[in-house]
């Protein structure tokens, strides 16, 4: 339970700053058609995931609890995207390349349409 409530603590953190680096950058790119925000978090938010695996492989610098709060909460809160690009790499790295094939296909395949249809779903109840 400990270990549940410091990763929501986290997943607080990340949320927040995810909210104020996409607020300062779409202040920035105000009017821009490219989500520049999302873009800018989601790159950066790879890049740390990216720097912090590599010190917890090379340095074990990161306890489990830490490490669940870092990659889970505050980084799964700031973006989404880097925990996808980092199990993506951990399946690459452990030989499985025909999984994190399969994990990125499905990604594109499935999820990005399933956005398409539960807009879709609710436009089609509430009659818009």
């Amino acid at each position: 339970m400990r270990q549940f409530l410091f990763v929501a603590f986290g997943g607080f953190i990340g949320t927040a700053l995810r909210f104020g680096v996409s607020g300062i950058i779409a202040r920035t790119r105000a009017g821009a058609a490219f989500p520049f925000g999302t873009f800018t978090v989601n790159l950066l938010g790879c890049l740390v995931i990216g720097a912090l695996a590599a010190l917890v492989d090379l340095r074990g610098i990161l306890t489990g609890t830490s490490r669940a709060v870092i990659f889970i909460g505050v980084l799964g809160g700031f973006t989404t995207f880097s925990s996808f690009g980092y199990e993506t790499l951990q399946l690459v790295k452990g030989g499985q390349m025909l999984l994190a094939g399969t994990f990125v296909i499905m990604q594109f395949v499935l999820c990005l349409p399933a956005v398409w249809l539960g807009d879709l779903a609710v436009r089609a109840l509430l009659g818009r």
